[in-house]
């Protein structure tokens, strides 16, 4: 037990070392490109899917529902198509509140009620790389709304995780999983929202794109429907490289490039705290 848990506290220290080591805008890039995975929307794709680089975070996904009709905004230093021109609150506001510097709330579709955990040191991270990005000029149409905003409410992400917290790998992994907004995806909808008290993880969800129809896999511990029966090994890489753990290669929206990207001990963490999550049948 004493040797496990120096092990585990000697993990956490080089990993705050590395972390602490690294500067805002690293950090920053770290989290919009591989954890938060900003330009799987917010990047221009092409006829399969593929995103285009070299427009990255210029605008990119359209979403028609019967509540909007929006395209992914340009978030590059554009001052007049992008966010060149927004302070560093306008965008801490957007990301956390949900709300435009024009004051209107943006779409659901924004997982912004995943963002209010976000540290303040992360948050702070996000706009200063946010404000290194190059301008591109891609003006978006304009959104339509045609029904009031219905942001979910993520259980236990209601407000800023403190920075103390992040020394448990559960916890970490939980703060991970959640910026990352896997179970946006992963969580059935019931009447047009997330049924995160029922099915928090069950799967179920169809998406529909330039790869075909994706239907979002069980990932709570559940021995058969979900990955209880997987090692960690086979659900980090069917998070890094697209593969299940019967060989058979997944399909998008997931976005495999950017995941390809994690920190060893941030796969670890969140591979902990999917173990710990309800199993759903």
């Amino acid at each position: 037990m004493f040797r496990i848990g120096m092990l585990g506290a000697a993990a956490w220290l080089a990993t705050t070392v590395v972390a602490s080591a690294q500067t805002a805008v690293e950090r920053g890039s770290y989290l919009v490109n591989t954890v938060m995975s900003c330009g799987n929307c917010h990047t221009p794709k092409g006829p399969k899917g593929e995103p285009q680089e070299d427009k990255a975070l210029s605008g990119g996904l359209s979403f028609d529902t019967p509540a909007f009709k929006v395209t992914a905004s340009n978030i590059t230093q554009d001052p007049e198509t992008g966010i060149g021109k927004w302070s560093d609150a306008e965008i801490k506001r957007l990301l956390i509140d949900g709300v435009r510097p024009d004051g209107v709330p943006v779409a659901e579709i924004m997982p912004t009620a995943f963002y209010k955990v976000l540290t303040v040191r992360d948050l702070d991270a996000i706009v200063a790389y946010l404000k290194t990005v190059k301008p591109i000029k891609n003006q978006v149409p304009a959104p339509v709304y045609l029904a009031a905003a219905r942001h979910p409410v993520v259980p236990n992400a209601g407000k800023p995780m403190g920075e103390a917290d992040l020394r448990d790998q559960v916890k970490r992994g939980f703060y991970l999983a959640t910026i990352g907004h896997c179970f946006e995806c992963h969580t059935p909808m019931v009447k047009g929202q997330r049924d995160f008290v029922n099915d928090y993880g069950k799967g179920g969800f169809k998406m529909e794109g330039g790869w075909g129809v994706t239907v979002s896999a069980n990932i709570t511990p559940h021995p058969t429907k979900g990955i209880g029966a997987w090692s960690d090994a086979e659900i980090k890489r069917a998070i890094t490289q697209g593969i299940s753990r019967d060989g058979r290669r997944l399909r998008p929206p997931m976005d495999f490039g950017a995941y390809s990207k994690f920190a060893e001990a941030d796969l670890s963490a969140i591979v902990a705290y999917l173990r710990t999550v309800t199993p759903k049948e």
